[in-house]
């Protein structure tokens, strides 16, 4: 039977998403943003659809 992986969650902060709105403008690519937060890439695209800003590239 596979081993069930712990979910640990973080409460997102002001300072989170203050970093998260300067990266988008910055047009830092996801999965570097991924590394530097320690969220995964999943997390940051849904806050950033909840906040109604774009993340990564637009093509």
């Amino acid at each position: 039977m596979a081993k069930k992986k712990n979910v640990i969650r973080r409460e997102w902060t002001a300072a989170d998403i203050k970093e998260l709105k300067a990266h988008s403008k910055a047009r830092t690519p996801v999965t570097k943003l991924a590394k530097m937060t320690k969220r995964t890439e999943g997390a940051l695209r849904q806050k950033a659809l909840g906040l109604g800003i774009g993340l990564g590239h637009q093509r």
